[in-house]
């Protein structure tokens, strides 16, 4: 199973560039892992927070297929603890999910549509990151779920 993780925008943080490319790396181990980063809107800052949202729904459509499975990163979904997680890694594995595809809002979150399309939302937690901090916390969540999957001693519980 291949996992993408889709953010808005590029991250100029050398220190949040060098911890994500660090989980990469151990993620590889476990399984196709990639980044993925939405182009800027142009002339954002002249669009409405609705028309920036429509803007970012349409670069994801074209960025994921018809048969990737859609997880939306929203403070207001599903909270894990790290073991959960995992779990859901692992019943994705078994069910032949071939792509999951973790997406991670603007500033203004998700187009309506993509909203009411009915995918599934899980949160980080409860609080609100930048998309560049979401890349660093969400490898690191990854990587550790595949550690726990693996019965390795990166968790502790």
């Amino acid at each position: 199973m291949r996992i993408d993780l889709i953010v808005p925008g590029s991250t100029g943080e050398r220190w949040i560039r060098d911890g994500v490319s660090a989980y990469i790396g151990r993620i590889q181990h476990y399984a196709p892992f990639r980044v993925r980063e939405l182009p800027a809107v142009k002339n954002a800052a002249s669009l409405t927070p609705l028309q920036l949202q429509q803007e970012e729904y349409l670069q994801l459509k074209k960025l994921t297929k018809e048969f990737d499975r859609l997880v939306l990163l929203d403070e207001s979904g599903t909270q894990f603890r790290s073991v959960e997680f995992a779990d859901f890694l692992q019943k994705q594995m078994n069910a032949g999910t071939r792509a999951l595809c973790f997406f991670a809002g603007g500033p203004y979150g998700f187009a309506p549509e993509l909203r009411a399309a009915g995918y599934p939302m899980m949160s980080l937690s409860k609080m609100t990151f930048t998309h560049q901090m979401v890349r660093l916390v969400f490898t690191e969540q990854l990587y550790r779920a595949f550690t726990i999957l693996k019965g390795e001693g990166y968790h502790h519980e």
